[in-house]
This record gives structure tokens, sequence and C-alpha cells, in this order.
């Protein structure tokens, strides 16, 4: 295992993006090459420090307060009364732990939860709120199974999100290409020059829908 992923392995994996960086593995990989420090880590606390500057050698800072303070975890709760069902909340959280479909309440699933804030501010109705579920902070109210857990469904949620975002590309070049194989029946437009520079501009989109695929 290299070091990277040695200090992957040592953080809570909540994905809480606190530390600066996109996701645990990111900040890892900052760690790891020095780019980052090793005390950006609010949810693993001073513990979590420790365990880094075990890892690296390095010497053990107080945590960064740029990036937060170690704090007791809470988890989101949906307030159903004012839930819209907008579903963006769905699409931030990093454990796929909300549940939920377009204009239809959303429910958090709390055992999976875990505590990385990131639906708060992207709830426009203001209707998640994050109550406190330990008194203790840090690792102390966190466990390494949670955090395997949680970096499994991280995981597999960054696999689901690209399956399906090369599905919907495939379904939107299969629909472009029935176009593109006859443009005057799929038009409107009779004018030769138009349905010419309409064709052009749908193999111009093909091309770039190719090239992104690779």
């Amino acid at each position: 295992m290299n070091l990277a992923a040695l200090i992957d392995a040592a953080l809570p994996q909540t994905q809480c993006t606190r530390c600066g960086y996109p996701d645990c593995r990111g900040y890892a990989d900052a760690v790891a090459t020095a780019e980052a420090e090793i005390n950006q880590c609010p949810p693993g606390g001073a513990e979590g420090v420790a365990r880094l500057a075990a890892i690296t050698g390095r010497p053990v800072l107080p945590l960064n307060p740029a990036n937060g303070v170690e704090a007791t975890r809470g988890v989101a709760v949906i307030d159903e009364a004012w839930c819209i069902g907008c579903t963006l909340c769905i699409k931030v959280c990093p454990a796929d732990c909300i549940v939920g479909a377009p204009k239809a309440m959303h429910v958090v699933v709390a055992a999976q939860c875990t505590g990385c804030e990131l639906c708060v501010p992207a709830c426009p109705v203001d209707c998640i709120s994050m109550p406190e579920v330990t008194t203790t902070t840090g690792w102390a109210a966190w466990s390494q199974p949670q955090a395997a857990e949680a970096r499994e469904r991280y995981v597999f949620r960054q696999f689901r999100r690209h399956r399906e975002a090369e599905e919907n590309d495939a379904r939107l070049m299969a629909k472009a290409e029935a176009k593109l194989a006859d443009v005057a029946a799929a038009s409107a437009i009779t004018d030769p020059a138009l349905l010419d520079r309409k064709r052009a501009v749908i193999e111009a989109a093909l091309s770039r829908a190719r090239a992104k695929r690779g």
C-alpha cells in the first residue's frame, strides 16, 4: 500500500470537503505529496492529526481553524413539512444515504449518514438540520468500520454516477445519429441550405461527443 493509500485509510471518509479537497482520497494524495498539511480534517480531530503524523513522519500540529473545529457528530434530518422534493440534497450526498424522488418526500437513512453537512447548504428551503448524535468528538465519535462503510458507499456512488453519465451520453448520441440519418424527416425545415447547416451542427456535436468518450 503506497503512502497516499495509507493516509486515505486513516481518514474518517466523511467526504465533507472541509479539508479543501473534493474528497478524502484527494486530501490523502495532497498530504502524500506535501501539498497539504496533516491538520486539515476536522472530522478526524486531534486523533486524526496524530494518525497522519505517525504515517507521514511529520510533527503533530493543532487542527487548522481555517478548515473547521473538532466537534460532536451530527446526522441529517429532513423536516417533512417543508421538504419540496427538489432532490438537490440527494445529488450532493456522498454516502447516497438520502432516499427520495423529484417532488416526493426525502428521508435520510441515519445509520448511513456521515454527518458531512453538504446537504444543509444545498437545501433551498432550509429544511435540513444536523442534531447531535454523540457527546464525543473526532474519532471517538466515529469508528473504523463506519469509515470503511462510508468509503464503500462513496466509491459505489462515484461508479454509479459515471455509469449513468455514460448511459445518458449514449442515449443522446443515438438520438442525434437517428436525426442525422434523415434530417429532412426530423425537421420542419425545408430549405436545403438550412438543412445542410443543421446537418453540420449535428455532425459537429456528435464529433465532440465521440471525442469526449474517447
